[in-house]
């Protein structure tokens, strides 16, 4: 008999302990939410690195959703750069 495993999320597949899960679920969040802001305003990622404060290359990186090469201070300075406050929210898991 195969033994499969189930998982509350993705995060929860991929990472090694729920610590490290809901810090790639948040990061993975903010991404998504700069991701909106930047095609929104239909910024060229030259335009888009220049009003979140990085390079182009990052901005690459973060519209092709590239969770581990961000921290979440990072994404959280990027988010401000562009005029947005980043609100935490606890929940009982």
């Amino acid at each position: 008999m195969i033994e499969t495993n189930t998982f509350n999320s993705v995060w929860d597949a991929i990472a090694d302990t729920p610590e490290q899960a809901a810090n790639l679920q948040a990061r993975s969040e903010l991404i998504q939410q700069i991701t909106i802001i930047i095609k929104a305003n239909d910024w060229k990622q030259a335009d888009a690195a220049v009003h979140c404060g990085v390079t182009q290359p990052r901005i690459n990186d973060l519209l092709r959703g590239r969770v581990s090469r961000f921290s979440l201070d990072a994404l959280v300075n990027i988010a401000a750069a562009l005029g947005q406050r980043v609100y935490i929210e606890l929940k009982a898991a």
